[in-house]
């Protein structure tokens, strides 16, 4: 099978609660843990991993269309907050997003357009969402 179409990942417990290390084809592990009192708090939440990995993705297609576009892009920062439903499964029911971008020669209308392409097409992580989670996008621009 192609690797392009194929990720492994591998999770292993590291404690006696719910502390494990994860790691995806050789990469740094990352430390997964739960609150307490069934974790220790050690490590990333599986919900705070996914905003992480919905950022990341907007983030890396947003930076590589305006780059595209001949945009000069000389500061970025994604912030995003997950609100979760008050009803088990306690997933996210709406995640806000707040792009901090700073350039010189961008438009906010080139922006919304890279973000409709990201929705739509280009971020996977937002596409396993939709349908699921609200996503609301905000910007910031500065010079």
């Amino acid at each position: 099978m192609d690797k392009s179409k194929e990720l492994t990942a591998t999770v292993r417990l590291i404690n006696d609660k719910l502390n494990f290390s994860g790691t995806v084809e050789g990469n740094i592990p990352v430390s997964i843990d739960y609150t307490p009192p069934l974790g220790d708090n050690l490590g990333y939440t599986s919900l705070e991993l996914l905003l992480l990995s919905l950022s990341s993705c907007l983030g890396s297609a947003t930076l590589t269309f305006l780059r595209r576009m001949g945009k000069t892009i000389t500061g970025f920062e994604i912030r995003s907050k997950g609100f979760r439903k008050p009803e088990h499964p306690t997933g996210f029911s709406n995640i806000i997003m707040e792009m901090d971008i700073t350039s010189d020669n961008l438009h906010e209308a080139e922006v919304d357009k890279v973000v409709k392409l990201a929705e739509a097409t280009y971020c996977p992580v937002w596409s396993m969402l939709r349908g699921n989670v609200t996503v609301e996008v905000k910007y910031n621009f500065m010079k």
